[in-house]
């Protein structure tokens, strides 16, 4: 089989196919004696195994998996499957937390002017309560996801309730993959209506992208498991010496 025969399946170039054998991804192909690669059945489904696995898993994990593999390191792989899969749980975690901050949003009018206070806070503890940089509250800021006051003797930034919800608010759509261009005009308009109602395409769409890639994993596993299983067939033949054969010579 040809590197163009691999290639023509999936319309990928002939030069992809050869990347991905010097990338661990294929196992290595035998050579003709002008120095031509050849592959077999076997580099087939580890092509199909690998393309499975990056909708679900994406490319550099997906790497990872199919060179896990083929180095015999199957136990490293599954790990590496089972972390996608731990993501992917986490993933779904953090859009129920989102789904539950929605819920719970209620707009909480604030006297700008008075000092941190009761439910106020300041940048470093919100920071340390979030698990993230004073930093990233400032670039926030600055990109408009949240709007703290300023304390009029010290300047120091105070974040009201109001303040808090936006920050929760950002914290868990960033985690969710969304970009700040995208979250600053989803937090005005909670700011605005003071409920869910324009996130809800939001979270279905994010549902949809979360079942889709539970979905993708599921395919990639199908296919991971059917290359696995040839690859056992193919070492099983290749120890195979007919009875009353010479080891040596076979």
């Amino acid at each position: 089989m040809r590197p163009v025969d691999l290639a023509r399946e999936h319309g990928l170039s002939t030069q992809a196919v050869r990347n991905y054998e010097d990338a661990g991804i294929l196992p290595a192909a035998a050579r003709t004696r002008h120095g031509y690669r050849t592959y077999t059945p076997l580099h087939a489904q580890a092509l199909r195994a690998f393309l499975a696995l990056v909708p679900g898993h994406g490319h550099r994990t997906a790497t990872s998996i199919m060179q896990a593999v083929n180095r015999g390191a199957t136990e490293d792989a599954l790990r590496l499957i089972d972390t996608s899969h731990g993501q992917l749980l986490d993933d779904r975690g953090t859009l129920q937390s989102v789904e539950a901050a929605l819920r719970d949003l209620a707009r909480v009018p604030q006297a700008r002017g008075e000092r941190a206070r009761g439910g106020d806070t300041f940048i470093g503890p919100l920071a340390r309560r979030l698990g993230i940089r004073p930093a990233t509250l400032r670039k926030w800021e600055n990109a408009g996801l949240v709007r703290p006051r300023r304390d009029p003797q010290t300047g120091y930034r105070v974040y009201g309730a109001a303040d808090v919800r936006d920050v929760r608010l950002a914290h868990q759509l960033r985690r969710g993959g969304y970009l700040l261009e995208q979250i600053a005009p989803l937090i005005d308009q909670v700011r605005s209506a003071g409920g869910v109602a324009p996130l809800e395409s939001m979270l279905r769409d994010w549902h949809a992208r979360l079942s889709a890639r539970g979905r993708a994993m599921l395919t990639g596993a199908a296919a991971l498991d059917t290359y696995l299983r040839c690859r056992a067939v193919d070492d099983d033949h290749a120890g195979y010496v007919p009875e009353g054969a010479d080891a040596a010579s076979w």
